[in-house]
C-alpha cells in the first residue's frame, strides 16, 4: 500500500476547529514559505521546549519557554501538510518520509528534555517515549496493511496532547515546588512523576486496546487455512 493512497483518519476533539484555523493561516503565509520550512520550524519548537525544561533546573519560570516551544511545534508540524494541500503542492511519498522521521526525533527531544528537568525522572520520560513509539509503529503498520493513516485515538490527537502537556507545565509552575517522593504501594514516587506516569499509561492502554481490536479484524480478513 502506497502512502499516497492512504486515507487520513482524524477524529480528535479539536479537529474541525483546528482545520479552519490552519487553512486560514496557510492562505496568509507568504509565497516564499514552504512546507519544508514549516516542518523544520516544528522541529525547532521541540528544541526550544527541551531547552526550557533543562533551564527549569535553575528557574521554574522557564517552563513558559517550554510551553512556547510546544506552540511553535504545533504551528510548524500542523501547518506543513495544510500548506501543501492549500497550494495543491502535495508530495505524499516525500512528505510521509520527512514528516514522520522528524516526528520521531521531535518526541525524543521533548521527552529527553522533560527527563532532564527537575520535575520528571528520565526513566519515566522514556516510558512516555516508548508508548508514543508503540502507537507510531501500530499506525504505520495499519497504513501499510489497510491504507488508513490514523492520526487520533479516543478523540485525542497531537494537538490535544500538546495542550495537556502545556497544562501540566502550568501546574508545575504554580503547584508547590516540593517534589519529594511519596509512598505508593511501598514504592517511593516523585509527586510530579505521577502526571507523567498517567500519560504513559494512557498511551499504553490506547495501544493495547487498539492492537487487540485490529487483531480481531485482521483475523477475519486473513483467516487460518482449513485443512
Amino acid at each position: 500500500m502506497n502512502q499516497k493512497d492512504a486515507i487520513r483518519i482524524q477524529n480528535s476533539i479539536l479537529n474541525k476547529m483546528e482545520k479552519k484555523v490552519l487553512v486560514c493561516l496557510a492562505t496568509k503565509l507568504p509565497k516564499w514559505v514552504t512546507s519544508d520550512h514549516l516542518t523544520w520550524l516544528g522541529f525547532f519548537g521541540a528544541i526550544i521546549s527541551a531547552g526550557g525544561y533543562f533551564l527549569s533546573n535553575w528557574d521554574v519560570e522557564f517552563l513558559w519557554l517550554s510551553s512556547l516551544g510546544f506552540v511553535v511545534n504545533w504551528f510548524g508540524d500542523s501547518l506543513d501538510g495544510t500548506l501543501a494541500r492549500v497550494r495543491n503542492a502535495q508530495r505524499p511519498i516525500y512528505g510521509f518520509y520527512i514528516d514522520h522521521n522528524i516526528d520521531g526525533l521531535t518526541v525524543l527531544i521533548f521527552c529527553a528534555g522533560a527527563g532532564l528537568s527537575p520535575f520528571i525522572s528520565f526513566s519515566v520520560a522514556m516510558l512516555i517515549l516508548s508508548g508514543y513509539y508503540l502507537l507510531s509503529i501500530f499506525t504505520y503498520i495499519n497504513t501499510y496493511l489497510k491504507g488508513e493513516f490514523k492520526i487520533s485515538y479516543s478523540g485525542f490527537g497531537p494537538t490535544e496532547f500538546r495542550l495537556i502537556v502545556i497544562l501540566i507545565n502550568t501546574l508545575f509552575i504554580y503547584l508547590p515546588t516540593d517534589n519529594s517522593p511519596i509512598i505508593i504501594m511501598g514504592f517511593p514516587i516523585k509527586l510530579f512523576d505521577l502526571f507523567a506516569i498517567v500519560i504513559a499509561l494512557v498511551l499504553f492502554i490506547i495501544y493495547i486496546w487498539s492492537f487487540f481490536s485490529e487483531k480481531a479484524k485482521y483475523g477475519k480478513i486473513d483467516p487460518p487455512p482449513h485443512n
